[in-house]
This record gives structure tokens, C-alpha cells and sequence, in this order.
């Protein structure tokens, strides 16, 4: 039977497009999470870039379940999929606010998982099940003043003294290091073993030591608090310990995979919503007698956008996909991070562009964007070891 016009599949640009990793609870829990950030945190947004965003976010996010997503009932989570954390990860965009949504994601995906994964129970209990509420907050110290690429050239040392440790060094580029209440601290052990002479601490940063030295001063990213600490003589228990003794590199190397999907994911959300809010302009603005957006040179740049957005999103999602179901594809991992961040570079610096004069003007938050973005491609590996890890995957 010949096909009619009227039974003809025709393309369909403005229907919802979903995954197939998301189910339908997960575009629920997507639509809860963006409207709280809409409703309750983005009107504060300018603000918070001159104050840094206040603990009562924590808070708040601890009474919705939105610290817990991927956690553990038995400690207070929501017990969900790999997935639910890729859904905070993208909605929290919604809050117009980067050092917010990288604050929170030091919580929930950097600090939180090495406990769960590595920690006592006891451990457990004192740290993540208060965390979950948002009652205590997590950093992680692992850059320092002379290392941060080279995790291998960490300086600070615990050495053991009976039942404890004395630990002294210095980290740096700590997101949450003013207002935490602990902080997962990697440190050498041994300084003779080489990758297993390392070892992870959890530290309550009210130790006597524990010094939180200057409140460091960003190009962006301004509503996260990022700190100089330094830790004089610090002695914790040994039952301080956080995993293995001498396992720690291997340990921080584990948590650095999770982070780099979750900050992939943040990417291309912070990416998609900077395209959103340009394509929006640019058919209100005209130039010319027209909507700058009917011009080819910019219809262009918007569709040269949306393929490389389009791409690295499923990448991505194909790449979170294997690492929910067991398998530990660093190679990939570390391709979606590095395209991701780049992406979201590129998306940003182009939608600025379009803006011309307005994007460079704070009115319209795209100079924020562009500046926010920038970190992407430094924080959680930069794109240098990204390209080293990829390269050495393939026996070069």
C-alpha cells in the first residue's frame, strides 16, 4: 500500500526529547530539581556572586532528598540509580549559578562517594549520614601549592605516632574549604613507595592545626568559596583513616572518575542552557530590519552549536550508561569529560559573541557563563591529562 502524504513520519523539532537512560521518575525528579533551583536560588544568583552562596542551600537541598539521590537508604539517601545524580548534575544548572552547582557537587559526587566506598561504618555514620541532610559539609583536599596534575608529587605527610597520625602540608584550590565541616585529605604515608605511599584521611577541620589561610579570589565561579588550608601538626586517630593504608592514590583515582562524569554532565547542561538563552535573544533582537537570528552567519553558529552540544551529550549519557552497569571505561570517561568542557568553552565564547556589546555586560549573565565555563576544562583533570590518559590508553 503506497504511503500518503498524511501517514508520512515528519520531523518533529519541538517534541521533548528524552533518553533512554531516563526513565520517566527521572524526568519527574529533572522538573522538581529545576523548578527548587528556578524558584529558590536563582533569583539570588547576583547576589550570591558578591557573597558566595550561603549554608542554608545545603540545608534546604538536604530536606528535599536532593543530597542523597544515589545514596544508600540505610543512611539517610534516596537510594536511586547513577542516574538520578546525572539528573542534579544537569538541573542544578537552572540556578544560574556555577560556583553553586560545584559546591554542591563536591558534596554529593566527591567528598560523599570515597566515604561510602571506602569508609567504616562508623565512618560512615559520623560523616555521609549528616551530609545527606545537609547538616554537615564535605570538601576534598587533594591540589596543593606544588601539585595538582601530579597527584604523585603531594607533599603533605602523615606520619604515625602510636595510635595516631601527625599530619602538616598545605592544599589549595579547595572548593567548600571554608565552610566545611570535614575534609577528605589525601596525603603520603610513605614517601619511599612511590603510587602506594599514599593514603586518605578524614579530617574534621575544627582539629587544632586545621588553618583555613586566605579565601582565594577567582576569575569566576564567585559563588563557591575556594580555599588556601593549612594543616600544622594536625593529630587524628588512625581510625581516621579513610580506606587503606597505602591504597590512597588508587583510592582518589577511583573517586576522580565519578567526578569527571558528573562534571561532563554539568557541562553540557551549562552548555545547552547558555545556547537557550541566546537563541531567545537572538530572534527578539534585529539588526538590519530583522531578528539577527534569521542572518545565515548566525543560523550557522546556532546550528554548528547545537551538533557539538547534541554530540557530546550522548557521549556522555552512552559513557554514564556503562558506568552504571559496572564497567569502569576510564578511557571514555575521560573523552566525555575532555570534549564536554571543551564544548561548553566553545558554546559559551560563541553565545557571548552573538550577544556582541550586551554579552559582555553582566545584565545579561552570558559574561558569567563564558567565565564559569572556563573551569571545566581545568578542575577534575585538565584537558592536558585528559589527552595523556587517552593517548596512553592506546599503548602510546
Amino acid at each position: 500500500m503506497a504511503a500518503t502524504a498524511e501517514s508520512v513520519l515528519k520531523p518533529d523539532f519541538q517534541s521533548a526529547r528524552k533518553h533512554f537512560i531516563f526513565t520517566d521518575e527521572h524526568e519527574a525528579l529533572r522538573e522538581s530539581i529545576t523548578n527548587f533551583a528556578t524558584k529558590e536560588l536563582a533569583p539570588h544568583a547576583d547576589e550570591w556572586e558578591e557573597t558566595t552562596f550561603p549554608d542554608w542551600v545545603f540545608t534546604r537541598m538536604g530536606e528535599l532528598g536532593f543530597l542523597g539521590l544515589d545514596k544508600p537508604e540505610e543512611y539517610g539517601g534516596q537510594g536511586g540509580d547513577y542516574f538520578s545524580a546525572m539528573v542534579l548534575g544537569e538541573a542544578i544548572a537552572a540556578a544560574n549559578c556555577g560556583g553553586l552547582a560545584m559546591g554542591v557537587a563536591v558534596q554529593t559526587d566527591m567528598a560523599m562517594p570515597p566515604i561510602l566506598a571506602f569508609g567504616t561504618e562508623e565512618q560512615k555514620q559520623q560523616w555521609v549520614v549528616p551530609a545527606i541532610k545537609g547538616e554537615a559539609i564535605l570538601c576534598l583536599g587533594i591540589s596543593e601549592p606544588d601539585a595538582g596534575s601530579d597527584v604523585k608529587g603531594i607533599k603533605t605527610r602523615a606520619v604515625r605516632d602510636g595510635d595516631d597520625f601527625i599530619i602538616n602540608g598545605s592544599k589549595t584550590f579547595i572548593t567548600n574549604g571554608h565552610r566545611a565541616h570535614a575534609i577528605v585529605l589525601v596525603t603520603k604515608t610513605d614517601p619511599d613507595a612511590g603510587y602506594d605511599g599514599f593514603s586518605l584521611f578524614l579530617v574534621p577541620m575544627d582539629a587544632p592545626g586545621v588553618i583555613r589561610e586566605e579565601k582565594l579570589k577567582k576569575m569566576g565561579m564567585h559563588a563557591s568559596d575556594t580555599a588556601l588550608l593549612a594543616f600544622q601538626d594536625v593529630r587524628v586517630p588512625a581510625t581516621a583513616m579513610l580506606g587503606q593504608e597505602g591504597k590512597g592514590f588508587y583510592h582518589i583515582m577511583w573517586e576522580l572518575q565519578g567526578e569527571r562524569m558528573i562534571g561532563a554532565a554539568g557541562s553540557i547542561a551549562g552548555a545547552q542552557r547558555c545556547f537557550d538563552r541566546t537563541l531567545a535573544y537572538a530572534k527578539e533582537r534585529e539588526a538590519f530590519g530583522r531578528a539577527i537570528g534569521h542572518f545565515q552567519v548566525i543560523r550557522h553558529k546556532f546550528a554548528d552549536m547545537a551538533t557539538k552540544i547534541e554530540a557530546a551529550r550522548q557521549l556522555v549519557y552512552t559513557t554514564a550508561w556503562r558506568f552504571a552497569n559496572g564497567e569502569y571505561p576510564v578511557r571514555e570517561i575521560s573523552m566525555a569529560k575532555l570534549y564536554a568542557s571543551r564544548v561548553a568553552c566553545e558554546v559559551a565564547d560563541e553565545c557571548l559573541q552573538i550577544h556582541g556589546g550586551a554579552g559582555y555586560m553582566k545584565e545579561y549573565g552570558i559574561e558569567r557563563a563564558w567565565r564559569d565555563t572556563r573551569l571545566n576544562r581545568i578542575g577534575a583533570g585538565t584537558d592536558e591529562i585528559m589527552l595523556e590518559v587517552i593517548g596512553r590508553s592506546y599503548g602510546l
